[in-house]
């Protein structure tokens, strides 16, 4: 949930750290602070706030000069935002330091303990355990730091990505995982390493790098080859080397005024990239290596479940469409965070898809890690290559988003949409539950939504207009049928994460049974009511709405005339199959959501207590 960056080698390390924190701001923004080692002198300087406060805290008064040092911003969980509860976070004695992300669930039984040996705690954080653990086995078995680290991890209960300085040892750092990811890039020759949550704080300086599996450490000396090693057992473990294709000009905004707007602008590019190589029209196939190496699999499932958390999980809901209308497979899709510790029945003919941006996820790591023990075939459907679903899971498929930086997921959504899409596609006509005639019209239909949401883009000053009106609303309602359900949660979902209005999605018919008792002159309601798809029952609907005065903001395909009798506002759609109409009705209530947090003044890239990838419980 938390950034952490850092670098060792000949550069100053200032400037890779500021920076690197910067990009890494999504994960987490309220507190930052840094740590700097030079001639014999830690320095360490942090702040409740943004990185910028932190930088304008260090230009006042910090030699920022040494070529050692790592960095921080702080989503918080133990302790609340403040100078003190930020990281990083010395030991007692402040000869170690150490920044974390994750959660130590045991610190409290770890505290008292230290309490009685004499320690004293500043913060509230369980950091500060977690670090004076360490010190206390260092001194304790007088063994160096990375044996120390290894043995207080065996001792703690919970999920963490860390790095460990010691001034007595100024040449290495110790960095460790498990649950929470970590990558490290290697410079040339191994003359300089870096740290970091993920690759963007390096990406201009190396393109290889490490991604520590769980339940490993590495030990990172200056000019020396990293030792990586498991922390049970401290047995040394062999690791791959991987090129990164992540480039510069991917995590930057490009001209836009956030993140997030520039995302929506990506999803024609984002959403071809995703379908490149595996839709084939003129070849009538769809190529998913996933899915070929493992078809059985899916053909004799008894069921898929789904698992997911967040917008994973509304994208999750069109895939129970997809799969059950066109494949006719039966689906569940579940909360991660639930499923984990329901007890759930499953078993070897099962099918587990897990679907997660970030691919680090906690509580859908989970569900996979129990899934496979309960002997289901478990398939993963991530956009960040590498990631600690994508390597635990049996087989799957990469969404090819391209860094998604904005804590509210647009372009994941309709990526994840389009391969759960494609796999309903492949099963289907494998299945003899869609003929080859609607097969290739399904492809040819698939193939022409990159220019429909092209177009739809081109409508932003009228979504704008519409924002402006309501911006000023206290609730909003969000109503859909069918494969358009999912897409009303969503919009809702949007609205709420980034402008602070509350929101709720439905059903359009369950209205009735009770959120009708909300609707009066003041309450914008918007409606998906396309052509397709049970058309004449959201109509109806809508006319509920209108006898009572609600506000409609519709979302029609193109050429309607009913609904536009009936709405005050109306956002038109291009025509496609009702099965892909997700993919363009979610595009303006982006946009919508979008435009009312900005004007509201809201931090759109960074919404209030929120994070992009939430990697604790």
């Amino acid at each position: 949930m938390c950034g952490i960056t850092g670098y060792i080698g000949y550069r100053e390390a200032y400037p890779i750290i500021i920076n690197g924190l910067k990009r890494l701001e999504y994960r987490g923004y309220d507190s930052a602070g840094l740590v700097l080692y030079n001639n014999d002198e830690i320095k360490l300087v942090k702040t409740k706030g943004k990185v910028s406060d932190l930088e304008k805290k260090i230009q006042e008064n910090t030699d920022t000069s040494g070529t050692i040092g790592f960095g921080h911003t702080r989503w918080a969980t133990h302790g609340v935002p403040n100078d003190v509860n930020s990281h990083p976070h010395y030991s007692e004695s402040e000869n170690l330091v150490i920044i974390h992300n994750g959660i130590i669930e045991n610190y409290d039984t770890i505290k008292k303990a230290l309490i009685e040996r004499g320690y004293t705690f500043k913060s509230d954080t369980d950091t500060e355990v977690l670090i004076n653990l360490i010190e206390e086995i260092k001194k304790k078995h007088k063994v160096k730091l990375g044996k120390a680290v290894q043995l207080a991890l065996n001792e703690v209960v919970g999920a963490y990505a860390i790095t460990v300085f010691d001034k007595e040892k100024p040449d290495e750092f110790v960095v460790a995982r498990l649950g929470s990811p970590i990558a490290i890039g290697i410079g040339e020759d191994n003359k300089e390493f870096f740290i970091a949550s993920d690759a963007s704080p390096f990406i201009e300086y190396t393109k290889n790098a490490i991604y520590l599996e769980d339940g490993e450490m590495a030990i990172i000396k200056r000019d020396r080859e990293i030792r990586v090693r498991n922390i049970k057992d401290d047995a040394l473990v062999k690791y791959d080397v991987l090129e990164l294709k992540l480039s510069l000009d991917q995590i930057e905004k490009g001209g836009f005024d956030h993140f997030m707007l520039k995302e929506i602008y990506e999803q024609p590019k984002a959403i071809t990239d995703t379908f490149r190589g595996r839709m084939l029209p003129n070849e009538g196939i769809i190529k998913m290596q996933g899915i070929d190496d493992h078809k059985q699999k899916f053909l004799n499932a008894n069921r898929i479940i789904i698992v997911a958390c967040g917008t994973s999980w509304h994208a999750g809901l069109v895939a129970e469409y997809l799969f059950e209308d066109i494949a006719r497979i039966p689906v569940e899709v579940e909360y991660g965070s639930e499923f984990r510790y329901r007890n759930p029945i499953i078993t070897e003919n099962d099918v587990v898809i897990a679907i997660s941006q970030s691919g680090e996820t906690a509580d859908t790591l989970a569900a996979v890690k129990m899934a496979k023990e309960k002997g289901a075939f478990v398939y993963g459907v991530c956009n960040v290559v590498g990631s600690s679903i994508a390597r635990e899971t049996n087989a799957g498929s990469y969404t090819h988003a391209g860094p998604e930086i904005g804590v509210a997921s647009t372009k994941a959504f309709t990526t994840q949409i389009t391969v759960l899409t494609l796999m309903a596609l492949k099963l289907g006509l494998e299945k003899g539950s869609i003929s080859k005639t609607e097969f290739h019209q399904y492809l040819i239909e698939m193939g022409l939504i990159p220019d429909k949401v092209e177009n739809l883009l081109a409508i932003d000053d009228k979504v704008k207009e519409i924002a402006s009106i309501y911006k000023d609303a206290t609730n909003f309602l969000y109503l859909g049928r069918g494969f358009n359900f999912p897409v009303a949660l969503e919009g809702a979902l949007k609205l709420k994460e980034i402008s602070y209005i509350h929101a709720e999605g439905y059903p359009a018919a369950e209205m009735k049974h009770g959120p009708i008792a909300l609707i009066d002159e003041n309450m914008p309601i918007v409606v998906i009511a396309t052509k397709k798809g049970h058309y004449d029952k959201v109509v109806s609907n809508i006319q509920e709405i209108k006898s009572r005065n609600g506000k409609i903001i519709a979302v029609v395909t193109e050429g309607d005339t009913t609904v536009k009798e009936i709405a005050d506002h109306v956002i038109e759609i291009p025509e496609t199959e009702e099965a892909l109409t997700p993919l363009l009705t979610t595009i303006p209530l982006q946009l919508l959501s979008y435009h009312i947090a900005v004007m509201l003044g809201r931090n759109v890239d960074q919404p209030r207590n929120l994070a992009k990838s939430v990697t604790v419980e």
